[in-house]
């Protein structure tokens, strides 16, 4: 029995903190991308062709791959027994990772890695609307006062966000969980096919 307690609380510890993890690299992919000038200025600093090129494909890459982190463990903590486990903040999160993986999408197959471009200022907002679910949900839900703190100073307005938007919190929280599932999940599965039939049309593209 102790052993099975155990493994729980140290699966649903695991989980919690991927997806606070999480949380924090969409905030470093928004501010690797809000800082491309800045890199941009560092730039002329190289002198080596080479040196330039590796600048170039880090300062993109790097905040390509803390979204795709971002995306990929927003995806797997969104199912009905993850959320009944570890504590999200419905439907800010899931909403969020909706959000990030669109911007994904376009920054991968619509060229918004390029700084210049439309969609990297369309990216970059979806991205930044993500970031601002997030803090909401953050803070306002996931990481509210405890209950030790509410015993003593009693508040209406925490007590409602934590019992109802909170995806582990019985009744409403799960309830909300639940309606947020069935709307997140089909619209990432939607997203996932769109970025796979974008890229086998790019490949084909390519090819002819």
């Amino acid at each position: 029995m102790e052993s099975s307690v155990i493994s729980k609380g140290l699966e649903v510890w695991s989980l919690q903190t991927l997806l606070d993890i999480s949380i924090l690299l969409g905030f470093f992919s928004l501010g690797l991308l809000l800082v491309q000038p800045y890199y941009t200025s560092l730039r002329r600093h190289l002198t080596l062709r080479v040196s330039i090129e590796l600048w170039d494909l880090f300062t993109v890459l790097l905040a390509d791959i803390f979204l795709v982190i971002t995306v990929l463990i927003g995806f797997l903590v969104l199912n009905p027994d993850i959320m009944a486990d570890i504590k999200i903040a419905v439907p800010f999160v899931p909403l969020a990772t909706v959000l990030f993986a669109v911007a994904l999408v376009l920054r991968l197959f619509y060229d918004g890695h390029r700084l210049k471009g439309t969609m990297f200022r369309f990216a970059l907002w979806l991205i930044f609307a993500a970031n601002l679910l997030n803090i909401i949900g953050f803070s306002l839900i996931m990481e509210a006062p405890g209950s030790e703190y509410l015993t003593d100073h009693p508040s209406v307005f925490w007590t409602y966000l934590k019992t109802h938007f909170r995806s582990n919190a019985l009744p409403h929280g799960l309830e909300v969980a639940q309606w947020t599932f069935y709307i997140t999940f089909p619209l990432l599965l939607f997203i996932f096919i769109w970025g796979f039939v974008k890229a086998m049309k790019t490949f084909s593209e390519r090819k002819a």
